[in-house]
């Protein structure tokens, strides 16, 4: 119990004050946990109270329409987490009674929430002895313990969590659980780590061994590949524009975004002369780049080349959509943040 009682001493020391953790509703703890996936907390917290004031029950949520609660979401990213998230609000509405499930197992049942998730739930709301890992995790059990088992396996994700099982304090699941979160949020860094305030400083094996900027081990990278995206801004003299929703099971699904030619290959392609060549060519006036250079826009697994193209036309474009309404649409963030800089 050393290690318990150290980390809940610093902790209760240290911690973050947080509005999720003045609650024991599962709602809000469930609330929290999906949006902190992929996700600071410096960064999350604003959405956290935003969904929170405009859906503050479970059926608020359920009862939302999907492209409302993607706006609500725009900028966080991952948006397949909204998806989820929406999901998620209605089976526990309509099929649960609002009752979101009391234990680790049931809580994996719920779309969107994985084991760390499940963990975090049970243990914060409900107190089940049940050790969360992730990142934090990883690196600070890696460092204390001289753990160099590549963490990018599920082999060596097993050994953490039987070795975080064995060191959770059964007695305050909840507070342990959210102490190694903040320890490894604030004192055991992945990068320019101070180790003199640290409570394990005499007995962590990195920090003895001179390993801490070399723990945890992940030896495998995602691939990361290339993607070229020109997104066509129609104008007609009317000025509306023209947007497409993004249904198919690809990155954004189910946000907005201006009609785009996308490929994955670099292939030199002369936007006029494409431009000029399609059925509708005749009623085009203009055609401008409005992005001197590239747009690079990094996502886990994809890197984003993209421009954007103002293109007027003389005739009224199919399902027009007034410049002033766009701010009622989702988009993707970098799409979103174009918009705002510009001036049509």
């Amino acid at each position: 119990m050393i290690f318990s009682n150290k980390l809940i001493a610093w902790y209760l020391d240290n911690k973050r004050f947080l509005p999720w953790r003045e609650t024991k509703d599962p709602y809000y703890i469930w609330l929290s946990e999906i949006i902190l996936q992929q996700t600071r907390v410096a960064q999350g917290l604003p959405y956290f109270e935003a969904f929170k004031q405009t859906y503050p029950t479970v059926f608020d949520l359920a009862n939302a329409q999907e492209d409302d609660v993607l706006l609500l979401w725009q900028g966080l990213g991952y948006y397949s987490r909204a998806r989820n998230l929406h999901a998620t609000a209605k089976k526990v509405a309509y099929e649960l009674n609002g009752q979101f499930p009391t234990t680790y197992k049931d809580l994996l049942t719920l779309k969107g929430v994985g084991e760390y998730t499940a963990a975090a739930i049970a243990s914060i709301a409900y107190d089940e002895v049940v050790p969360v890992v992730d990142g934090n995790v990883f690196r600070v059990l890696a460092r204390i313990y001289g753990i160099t088992s590549d963490i990018s396996t599920q082999r060596t994700k097993k050994e953490f969590q039987q070795v975080a099982a064995g060191l959770i304090c059964p007695e305050q699941p909840a507070i342990f659980n959210q102490a190694i979160m903040d320890f490894g949020a604030i004192q055991c860094t992945p990068k320019g780590t101070d180790c003199n305030p640290c409570p394990f400083i005499t007995t962590c094996v990195a920090y003895q061994t001179n390993q801490v900027d070399k723990l945890p081990v992940k030896l495998s990278k995602t691939k990361v590949k290339n993607r070229y995206m020109d997104f066509l801004i129609y104008l007609d003299e009317a000025g509306n524009t023209q947007l497409e929703q993004r249904t198919k099971k690809d990155i954004w699904q189910n946000l907005y975004q201006f009609p785009v030619v996308d490929r994955f290959e670099d292939t030199s392609i002369n936007m006029v002369e494409y431009l000029q060549q399609q059925p509708s060519s005749s009623a085009i006036t203009h055609i401008e780049c409005l992005t001197q250079e590239v747009i690079i826009h990094q996502l886990s697994h994809q890197k984003l080349h993209i421009h954007f193209w103002l293109v007027k036309t003389n005739t009224t474009l199919a399902n027009p959509i007034p410049w002033e309404e766009l701010n009622k649409f989702g988009f993707p963030i970098v799409i979103h943040n174009f918009i705002q800089s510009l001036t049509v």
